[in-house]
Order: C-alpha cells, then sequence, then structure tokens
C-alpha cells in the first residue's frame, strides 16, 4: 500500500515505524528536515520537506497513486486542508486527519459526514485517552482494558499478585474455579518477555496476564489473579484541559470528582460547566492543596496536564501523601517504561491510543478494530471471516486446523450476539468476529492474508 504521512512528530514517526515494515511504500512530509533526515536514517521510507497542504509537496510526495493520506500534525488546520488537496487534487481514496480542537469535534457531523471537508476518518487523541481511562477507572486493578466487537468482549492485562487465588497454579485450574466462566488467556509476560500460555503454565506472582472474556466476566475473572479491589468512588484530577474535562464529565454522576485547574480563566470556565465536579484553582504539585482536599482519602489520583514532569511529580507526591492509585498521561514514549510500576501505576500513552486507532483503518482485509500493545510490540486485532470453505483461510477451519504464525492466539469469537472463547475445535464461520493476540506484529501481514477470501487477496 501507498501511504503519505503528513507530519513527522511523535505520533506520525511511531506511525511511520509501524507500517515501513509491513511491506507499504511511506512517505513522510514535515517542514522540519531535521526531523525528516533522522526519521531516514532509522526507517527504509521516503520524505519530502515542505508543507502537507500544498499541492506541490503531495505532488513531489507521490499523491498521484497513492492509495491513503494520514494527516497528524499539530494542526488541525493544516490536517484538513492536506485532506482536501489530496481529495480535490489527486484523487486520493483514503484521507485520514487528527482532529483535536473541540470545536470542529462539536460540529463533526456537519462537517464530515458529507465530504464537506473530505475526511474519512477522524482521530481524535483526547476521546480516545478520556474512554482508555474511564474504562481503567471501571476495572479497578486492571493495567490496560481494551474492547471488541462492541463491547461485548473484551481484553484485559493485569499483574497477578500473591493472594490471587491462581497465582502458583496452572493455567488448566482457571476452569474448576470457575466453572461457569469462559476465559482464554492470550499472552503472559514475565520479567518483560511473553511465555506462551499453556494448560501447564504455571501463574507467578508479579506476571502481566493478558486474558480475553465475555466483558460480564472480567471482574471475576481479574478475582482470580489478584485481590479484587473496591470500586473507585474518590477521583483527583490535576488538569483541565480537553481530557480532564471529558473524563471529569464522564465520572461525576458516579463519583466524586475534585479537578485541579492551573489557569484561572480556565478553572472558572469548567467549574460553571462542570455540574457536580469541584474544581480548584491552584498547582497539583502544591503539597498544600493536596493536604487541604485531603489527598490521603482519594482512590484514584489522575495527571493529565500537557506537561510530563508536571504529571509525574505531582502523581508521586499524591500517592506519596497517601492517595491509593495514581495514573499519568505521559507524552514522552521513553518515560512510560521509566515511571509506571512503581509509585505511579498506570502510565497512559496518547501515541499509542492514537496509533491504534490509526492502524485500525490501515490493516488490509476487513479487520474494523486494532489496538497497539505493550509499547507497539504487540497487536490485538479483531478481523472478521469472509467467505467459505473453497475461497477462505479460516471459514469452516477448526482453530488447530489454522496456520497460526508462532505466538498468535486466537482467544475468541463473537457470532451475532454470541460470545465464544476460542478452543482448539472451535469451528470458525463466515462472517465470526475474530479476536487475535499477536505477541510479535512483524506477523501482521500474514494474518491479514489470513483473513482475505482469494477473490480479496493480496499476494
Amino acid at each position: 500500500m501507498k501511504i503519505i504521512i503528513v507530519g513527522a512528530g511523535q505520533v506520525g514517526g511511531t506511525l511511520a515505524e509501524n507500517l515501513v515494515g509491513e511491506k507499504n511504500e511511506i512517505t513522510v512530509i514535515d517542514s522540519d528536515y531535521d526531523i525528516l533526515r533522522n526519521l531516514q536514517d532509522r526507517l527504509d521510507l521516503q520524505v519530502v520537506s515542505g508543507f502537507g497542504s500544498h499541492p506541490d509537496v503531495l505532488k513531489k510526495a507521490g499523491a498521484e497513486d497513492a492509495d491513503m493520506l494520514i494527516a497528524v500534525t499539530n494542526s488541525d488546520e493544516t490536517n484538513m486542508m492536506s485532506c482536501q488537496v489530496a481529495h480535490t487534487v489527486f484523487k486520493t481514496p483514503t484521507k485520514i486527519a487528527r482532529i483535536r480542537s473541540e470545536q470542529y469535534l462539536m460540529y463533526q457531523e456537519q462537517l464530515f459526514k458529507h465530504s464537506d471537508v473530505p475526511v474519512n476518518h477522524l482521530i481524535a487523541p483526547e476521546q480516545l485517552v478520556t474512554r482508555s481511562i474511564k474504562r481503567l477507572i471501571d476495572y479497578p486493578g486492571a493495567l490496560q482494558v481494551v474492547e471488541f466487537a462492541e463491547g461485548k468482549v473484551s481484553l484485559v492485562a493485569v499483574k497477578a499478585y500473591y493472594g490471587g487465588l491462581l497465582v502458583g497454579h496452572a493455567l488448566s485450574a482457571l476452569k474448576e474455579h470457575m466453572p461457569n466462566v469462559e476465559t482464554r488467556v492470550a499472552a503472559i509476560y514475565r520479567r518483560g518477555k511473553p511465555i506462551r500460555p499453556l494448560g501447564t503454565t504455571v501463574i507467578e506472582a508479579d506476571d502481566e496476564v493478558f486474558f480475553i472474556a465475555a466483558t460480564k466476566h472480567i471482574r471475576a475473572v481479574m478475582s482470580e489473579l489478584q485481590k479484587l479491589e473496591a470500586s473507585y468512588k474518590r477521583i483527583m484530577i490535576a488538569g483541565g484541559g480537553l481530557i480532564g474535562a471529558g473524563l471529569a464529565r464522564q465520572l461525576e454522576e458516579k463519583h466524586q470528582v475534585k479537578l485541579i485547574e492551573f489557569n484561572q480563566d480556565r478553572a472558572k470556565y469548567l467549574s460553571s460547566n462542570l455540574k457536580k465536579t469541584i474544581v480548584f484553582c491552584g498547582d497539583a504539585s502544591d503539597q498544600e492543596l493536596l493536604l487541604e482536599e485531603q489527598v490521603e482519602q482519594i482512590d484514584v489520583f489522575i495527571a493529565v496536564t500537557n506537561d510530563d514532569e508536571a504529571n509525574i511529580m505531582s502523581a508521586m507526591l499524591a500517592k506519596r501523601m497517601g492517595a491509593q492509585k495514581a495514573m499519568v498521561l505521559i507524552q514522552r514514549s521513553a518515560y512510560v517504561d521509566l515511571v509506571q510500576g512503581g509509585e505511579i501505576d498506570i502510565a497512559i500513552s496518547p501515541q499509542q491510543a492514537t496509533i491504534s486507532a490509526l492502524l485500525t483503518h490501515v490493516r488490509r482485509g476487513d479487520v474494523v478494530n486494532v489496538y497497539s500493545l505493550r509499547r507497539g510490540a504487540a497487536e490485538a486485532i479483531e478481523a472478521i471471516a469472509h467467505g467459505d470453505a473453497n475461497t477462505s483461510k479460516v471459514v469452516g477451519k477448526a482453530i488447530n486446523d489454522i496456520k497460526l504464525p508462532p505466538g498468535t492466539t486466537i482467544g475468541a469469537i463473537v457470532r451475532k450476539d454470541e460470545v465464544i472463547i476460542a478452543h482448539g475445535d472451535t469451528v470458525i464461520e463466515a462472517d465470526d468476529h475474530v479476536v487475535l493476540f499477536l505477541v510479535d506484529k512483524k506477523f501482521i501481514s500474514y494474518v491479514e492474508k489470513l483473513f482475505q477470501p482469494s477473490a480479496f487477496f493480496f499476494g
């Protein structure tokens, strides 16, 4: 596939890295030549220096025969204009834009639905991150929760703790412990390395376990791996930007929410626009303010300002002062591994959320959901099985008979409204939604081909 990426920042660069090894022809456009040169030194791709909304620059990047344009600069206007020019001048079939402004998102139906602004797919990072944090609040103790098949199935990452019923036991014991709950362990990471989950595999304390189950059974499975945490009630949010405000809006009906915002005008605006959230104007790393607002009684402290260092420091301070859990938003991917797992319980990367959403539209075959996991090394995907036993490599076959690449697990199948946890003798039918976990994303093109009937085969 020939893809043009407009914007070589963290999202554009990471996306290029994800796609370049998958037999795609990638060209990256940016006005900063130094960033482009650095990318070209590391990756097998083309670069063009200039503005992605200028027709001559797009032409130089090969827009005349490009399959897709992905605009992910820091400017919504540049992203929209790049899509407009690609559509009008070059008839580029698929245009994707990252849009962050509340104003544009508020009117997205009118602006984007009828191709007035010709964007096929809109990626709103703040909304994606808000949704991701909300799921972590809904499932206390989870490190990551991602949903498939319109929320019917979830893939959850948890850390196994001493005291968990299954810790020290083989995976086969899961069925004995929960005879009425079907689940499948998709992957286990021990000391940072993946191990293949078999029935005889013994769960150890500190293992990071990814399991798949019907969403309604998630809490039951989590209770097997760790002492089940009580529902979070008292939430403190540091930062009243798009994510902080959006999160407060979603949580304030069922939780007691306090929000700290440094900018006085923004704090006033939030105070009058949020219904039940208590808004304070101040510095989230001010010890006196946290003491005054009884941070020691807070179940979760969530730092979501635009400043990584401020998020890390305020979250560490809140945790030391007695907050039960600390979550932070981290823009720099290099920081994520450094901070998670110590005093900070969960580090959230907006880049990973954005990359996941973008990959959903880039994957070949009928792939309807993609989640980039383990800092981009692994992937979970939801693919729809098409064709019949004659044209498809998966339809009509039992899972044991499907040649899956190493480290790839079929975890669940959604057939209409029924959730089927996958076993070796489970037979895939046409139109099944199949949820797979790939320990190594380098095998993604192999999996894509598996789910392409011969009539749609890309070769």
